[in-house]
């Protein structure tokens, strides 16, 4: 069973006539109908208003019920509609009907969902208190069971935001959605990662990190998530250019052949729990501190790691704004990371302008793949920064001797051998295919001359954002100017890349509303 049911379903029945024959069936019963409506992650179901059930039930709008078919049930979130299904059915929604693993026409039973107890704590944490391990073990179990809504998620997440959860908060958080998924394990001593906190547009390391690590003959099996607030994650940028969503027997095939992966970790349940609370961010356009950590490190320690390098850019439009937080987040990392029996190094970088050229999942993956190729034009932005983390990682593992790192990530890079690992892992997953950008295109050029001295990262990535990025993996930002840059009039300063007319006119219409503040020149 998907979800263990809070109450037991009422045993009358009433009788039925279908097809000619009589049966009988329980009278909290009704017949599926697929509504073919996408609901993301949250199952919903959809019931008449003069129901006989929801009137005899009490059933309201938003109301969380379980559904029931044979053996197994969900909980799902009750929308009360006039027409969209007729009398005795029930509508369920695409995820829903995943779930449920049931199909058009079956009969499913629906009952009341007691309160969920772990809410008490979120409740508590709304109104400052501290909470034990205990406590959030109880609350991530109940969010991978599925029996949080949505709105219930966002309390939580809310609750637990900015700087709310002290240290041991954030390690019971950590070891409970540690504890609530799986765990690989490489049977080595030394297993490496690396993560970036984000808040930087373009700044896609992790392919090339991986691959100089692996070219090295270290185990690195690299697991990213998806973009939250970003217009693209490592995994929607890889995703461009082979498969990612890799089962755990894949994932291990794949390191155990290569030495490392370019995997989406939502597709393996190592931290089921973050999972679901990153859809959640994602809508709330949300990443807490407390939270980030513990998601980041979750992954890690579930993916069997044993070193990690935490990249944090510092900007006044970045993630993080001041020297001073990032050492705050970087010490947290570390104390948190020794305690769940991780290796944390993190290294402080500068976030005052986008990496790269490209912004938005397949932009972003030319850039890697021009680094990698060793192209004349690559970013060398974007390849000195993946060569310094490589180093970190180089040295972490005792693979050569403090500062020689970067030499021996460079040899690698610059060889072709790191080129050559990434196209070996890209087959192992299945292909390497050609990134390709959205078709519509729109040049924003310079109405001035002057020098850069200001860019807003924020404005860029809502600017690919709305472009239709990572959403449609074409879609994006190609920019060109970054900070020291003199341009003239009419110089080209970014080109907007969209999928459809009408995205690229919404993008366009953005970007002449703030492309004062955007991008600032001096006189």
């Amino acid at each position: 069973m998907e979800n263990a049911p809070s109450t037991i379903p009422k045993s009358g029945s009433i009788h039925h006539a279908g097809n000619g024959a009589a049966e009988h069936v329980p009278f909290n019963s009704l017949k599926v109908r697929a509504v073919h409506i996408d609901t993301y992650r949250e199952s919903i179901i959809y019931m008449r208003a003069d129901c006989h059930i929801c009137k005899s039930e009490g059933f309201s709008a938003l109301t969380r019920i379980v559904v029931y078919y044979g053996e197994r049930s969900i909980i799902a979130t009750l929308n009360v509609v006039s027409d969209l299904v007729g009398h005795g059915e029930a509508g369920l929604s695409n995820e829903a009907l995943r779930r449920l693993q049931v199909q058009e026409d079956c009969m499913i039973q629906v009952g009341h969902l007691k309160p969920v107890e772990s809410f008490k704590f979120v409740r508590s944490k709304m109104y400052g208190h501290a909470l034990e391990s205990t406590a959030f073990e109880a609350i991530v179990d109940d969010i991978v069971e599925g029996r949080y809504s949505n709105v219930e998620l966002a309390a939580f997440i809310t609750a637990c935001s900015g700087k709310n959860l002290n240290d041991e908060e954030i390690v019971s958080l950590t070891r409970a959605m540690i504890k609530k998924g799986e765990k690989l394990y490489w049977n080595k001593p030394i297993v490496l990662d690396k993560h970036c906190i984000g808040g930087l547009p373009g700044n896609r390391t992790t392919p090339i990190v991986v691959s100089i690590v692996a070219a090295a003959g270290l185990t690195i099996p690299k697991t990213s998530s998806r973009a939250i607030t970003s217009p693209a994650g490592t995994a929607d940028t890889m995703e461009t250019l082979t498969r990612v969503d890799l089962t755990l027997s894949e994932m291990r095939k794949v390191v155990e052949k290569e030495g490392g992966c370019f995997a989406w970790g939502g597709a393996m349940q190592l931290s089921p729990a973050d999972d679901v609370i990153i859809s959640i961010e994602k809508a709330l356009d949300i990443d807490s501190e407390g939270q980030m950590i513990a998601s980041v490190l979750s992954k890690k320690a579930a993916a069997g790691s044993t070193h990690v390098v935490i990249d944090i850019p510092v900007g006044a439009t970045a993630k993080v704004r001041s020297e001073e937080d990032a050492r705050n987040i970087a010490t947290r990392f570390e104390t948190v990371g020794q305690a769940i029996g991780l290796q944390v190094k993190t290294v402080i970088t500068d976030g005052s302008e986008p990496v790269g050229v490209g912004i938005g999942p397949a932009l972003e993956a030319l850039d890697v793949l021009a680094v990698l190729k060793n192209d004349q034009y690559a970013p060398g932005d974007l390849k000195q920064r993946a060569l310094n983390l490589a180093a970190h990682l180089l040295e972490m593992s005792g693979h050569c001797d403090e500062g020689e790192g970067l030499r021996q990530a460079t040899r690698l890079l610059e060889s072709g051998k790191a080129f050559e690992k990434f196209r070996a892992i890209c087959r192992a997953q299945g292909s390497l295919r050609e990134p390709m950008r959205a078709q519509f295109r729109y040049d924003w050029m310079s109405d001035r001359g002057g020098r850069v001295e200001k860019i807003d990262n924020r404005l860029l990535a809502r600017l690919a954002k709305l472009a239709g990025a990572p959403r449609s993996p074409g879609a994006g930002v190609h920019f060109y100017a970054p900070l020291g840059t003199v341009v003239n009039r009419r110089d080209l300063l970014l080109s907007v890349y969209a999928d459809s007319g009408g995205e690229l006119d919404y993008a366009k219409e953005f970007l002449r509303s703030v492309a004062p503040e955007l991008l600032a020149l001096s006189e």
